[in-house]
């Protein structure tokens, strides 16, 4: 029985009693206070439970949630762009990630423009672009500092339409290779 935990499981009535039921210890051998505690029986059975370590109490969180204006700024920057395909090098101590940069310049164009934020944040991309920086969309391809082509707003079933029409009046078109 050392090491055993078994004194912990019902009461000392009761493993006394399952002792005697099972014939390990004889009805002449019983303790003196089983009689009497038989006849008369707590009104609550005295059981070993355990304290809780932490009381439940619902306590109201004494720090409150903290959040700068940059913060904002940054999460909206992680929605748009890409983060980047490099890690933060945190061994240099003067190294400035892009989303720092961008939060930097950030609120630089806001001290000296008033724009409102969505223009102000495309004006931070442009200004970044502009420092040799590229930032990707999420699901888009790279921004790029040139301009538009001529066909930049011309969609698919324009050139469906076209090929119809031009078909329709008998004039053939060449088909257009797209290898140079």
């Amino acid at each position: 029985m050392a090491g055993s935990r078994l004194e912990k499981l019902g009461s000392v009535f009761s493993r006394v009693r399952n002792l005697m039921i099972s014939g390990v210890l004889k009805p002449k051998e019983k303790p003196l206070w089983y009689d009497v505690y038989e006849a008369f029986p707590p009104k609550r059975e005295p059981l070993y439970v355990k304290p809780h370590p932490f009381p439940p109490t619902q306590k109201a969180d004494p720090v409150p949630a903290i959040f700068y204006s940059e913060d904002v700024v940054r999460a909206k920057y992680f929605r748009q762009y890409r983060s980047g395909p490099w890690a933060f090098n945190l061994l240099k101590s003067n190294f400035v990630s892009t989303s720092q940069r961008f939060v930097d310049t950030y609120e630089a164009l806001k001290s000296s423009t008033d724009l409102d934020e969505a223009a102000l944040f495309e004006e931070t991309g442009k200004s970044l672009l502009k420092e040799g920086i590229v930032l990707r969309r999420r699901g888009a391809a790279p921004v790029s500092e040139e301009q538009p082509g001529p066909l930049a707003g011309v969609g698919v079933s324009d050139v469906m339409d076209e090929q119809v029409t031009d078909a329709a009046d008998g004039v053939e078109t060449p088909p257009q290779s797209t290898h140079s």
